[in-house]
């Protein structure tokens, strides 16, 4: 392989922000995230923000809670949402790497 493990020695991209002639990645496919017991009997609603990257692949890299709730709900956000899959984003029809914020929802039903 080559040093590094980046293939002709490419220079990553830093990630895009979505928006002008970058469109924004849509959700394919992934897991609703487990609502812990402890939330559940504690009746905690509201909404968990994740910051992401989408890579050009339409991965979660580099995920972080921005906004958390309580009770071990934003680590279920979070590992809910790496496992989500995006069709990318693309700027000019080619898919790059975009910083994305995901709101998960957390309601007691």
């Amino acid at each position: 392989g080559t040093p590094g493990g980046v293939p002709g020695g490419m220079v990553d991209e830093a990630p895009l922000r979505v928006g002008g002639a970058v469109s924004r990645p849509e959700k394919i496919s992934g897991p609703q995230p487990v609502y812990t017991e402890m939330a559940r009997k504690a009746r905690v609603q509201g909404v968990v923000i994740v910051e992401a990257i989408i890579d050009e692949k339409g991965n979660v890299t580099n995920a972080r809670v921005l906004k958390g709730l309580p009770m071990g709900l934003d680590k279920a956000a979070l590992e809910a949402v790496q496992r989500w899959k995006f069709k990318p984003a693309t700027l000019n029809g080619r898919p790059v790497r975009v910083y994305y914020s995901l709101t998960v929802n957390f309601q007691v039903q």
